[in-house]
């Protein structure tokens, strides 16, 4: 029997395309599914966007967790905007089609979050 979206963990779950016409999520709302998420997560004092900082030693790492979110960005049909350079890798993740966060964001979130452990 699958589980219901309240038993089942964000990285388990599957992003939803969004089309507008929900709300975005309140900042109690955001800030639960921030307890699913790695303590590095930030979310911004309006709670419109979600952001990490990742640093490396060097360019190729940096370019390897480019790509990945460019890869999970394509499989799951929800976009981060990614900038990467020598030895870091900024990932910000919004729903631009509200205006502010949405579950699928704090999915994305713990999908990476899972791939990067």
């Amino acid at each position: 029997m699958p589980q219901s979206a309240e038993t089942c963990s964000l990285s388990d779950r599957t992003c939803v395309p969004c089309s507008g016409g929900v709300p975005a999520l309140t900042q109690a709302e955001a800030e639960t599914h921030m307890a699913e998420l790695a303590p590095d997560w930030r979310l911004d004092e309006e709670a419109k966007e979600l952001s990490r900082h990742y640093t490396f030693k060097g360019f190729a790492k940096a370019t390897y967790l480019a790509n990945l979110c460019a890869w999970m960005a394509d499989q799951q049909g929800h976009h981060p905007d990614v900038t990467f350079g020598w030895g870091y890798v900024d990932v910000k993740l919004t729903t631009h089609e509200i205006g502010g966060l949405s579950e699928n964001d704090f999915i994305w979130a713990a999908k990476l979050d899972q791939m990067t452990a």
